[in-house]
């Protein structure tokens, strides 16, 4: 073992030099992998990376900038913070397909267009970047990830000459129907993702910002163009693997809209009871207070207590009022003060503005909430008639 770690530390030191005075041959070839979306939610999206081939330098690898640490001191502290680093990572190109095969995943590859000059300006962009000084940074979901990544380091080692044309029947969406066209609305990952995402995602996204996401720079690569000569910047591409048909079990009553609609029966259910005997079922009350509260809670944290760029203007605030968590005292009183049922009546108002912002296209809410947000609005309602006795 003591041999061994020697030899490996000079291999690994052997490689970095070689991969920093590697003149690629005439053969190289630099390509854009596309990655199919995955069964996990972090997956959902698909994956990009570079292929770099040069028989003549017997050199098959790629580079991704999709890596992060789970082990990485407070990873999820800076996760939730919106300072979350990603990294460049190199792989074995055989290694590389071969993961992705493994998880039954689409590969498609497309060559690049490149002058011999630009090939090697890629290649050394990657190389330099892939030093432990320079591999990391800051992830950002729209803006800066590892599709995002793919398109600009093509835009530096063709300097910024990329015309990217609008693909074929091409319509511009909004940033959070982008997302959607990629999950199922009913699932709690697109829950969370509407719950935590604000107004702000609900603004069309411009052609270019289309590719935040992998499967658009597969889309809008193909049709690019080189401004210089007018050339396409893929002169060829490929499909490496198709995705097998997989059986998908369907999991509606684990669904977000399956669960909430339980709960908004069985909060109809109570409310009806209570309306019948006159009374207030106070646990149900002190936990719906509670729970909205803190949600609210959590949504302000992410509107201005982090840097991510996705969550302001977030009006589920309008149903998740933070305000509420504070209220629960009250509750459990014998008598109530006046301006509390105005309090309740400000609920009701902006579950009302809520539907509106909905209508008119504001913001996206989870379509899976609806059941609950039917049974607050009731809820409230029975409250203000309840103590206004």
């Amino acid at each position: 073992m003591k041999k061994i770690v020697p030899l490996l530390f000079l291999f690994l030191i052997t490689e970095v030099l070689f991969a920093q005075q590697i003149e690629l041959s005439n053969e190289a070839e630099i390509s854009v992998l596309t990655i199919g979306a995955g069964t996990s939610l972090n997956d959902a999206f698909g994956h990009n990376a570079f292929r770099i081939k040069d028989p003549s330098n017997n050199l098959d690898k790629t580079f991704d900038y999709g890596r992060f640490d789970f082990e990485a001191p407070n990873f999820y502290l800076n996760f939730a913070r919106g300072k979350l680093n990603y990294s460049l990572g190199t792989s074995n190109y055989y290694d590389f397909l071969s993961f992705y095969i493994r998880q039954n995943r689409a590969v498609k590859e497309q060559s690049l267009n490149l002058t011999q000059s630009e090939k090697q300006k890629l290649y050394n962009f990657l190389v330099n970047n892939y030093k432990p000084e320079n591999r990391d940074y800051l992830y950002e979901f729209f803006f800066d990830n590892c599709a995002t990544k793919i398109k600009d380091v093509t835009n530096i080692a063709l300097n910024n000459t990329i015309t990217f044309n609008e693909p074929k029947d091409f319509k511009q969406e909004t940033f959070r129907t982008l997302i959607h066209n990629n999950l199922n609305k009913n699932t709690w990952g697109s829950l969370g993702i509407d719950v935590a995402l604000g107004s702000v995602i609900d603004r069309k996204a411009t052609p270019e910002q289309h590719m935040f996401l992998p499967e658009n720079i597969c889309v809008f690569f193909e049709n690019a163009t080189i401004k210089n000569n007018s050339k396409p910047l893929v002169k060829k591409s490929k499909v490496l693997f198709t995705q097998k048909n997989a059986f998908k079990a369907s999991n509606f009553l684990s669904s977000p809209l399956f669960i909430f609609g339980v709960a908004g029966l069985l909060i109809l259910f109570i409310t009806y009871k209570d309306h019948k005997n006159k009374k207030q079922s106070k646990w149900l009350d002190v936990f719906l207070f509670g729970i909205t509260g803190i949600i609210g809670m959590f949504i302000l944290l992410l509107w201005f207590a982090t840097d991510h760029t996705g969550t302001h203007q977030n009006y589920n605030l309008l149903w998740a009022f933070a305000l509420n968590i504070f209220m629960i005292p009250l509750l459990l009183k014998k008598t109530t003060h006046q301006w509390f049922i105005k309090y309740l009546k400000l609920l009701v108002i902006l579950l009302c503005l809520m539907s509106l912002h909905w209508l008119i296209g504001v913001q996206v809410f989870a379509i899976g909430l609806i059941p609950l947000l039917i049974a607050l609005f009731v809820r409230y309602i029975y409250l203000i008639k309840f103590f206004n006795k």
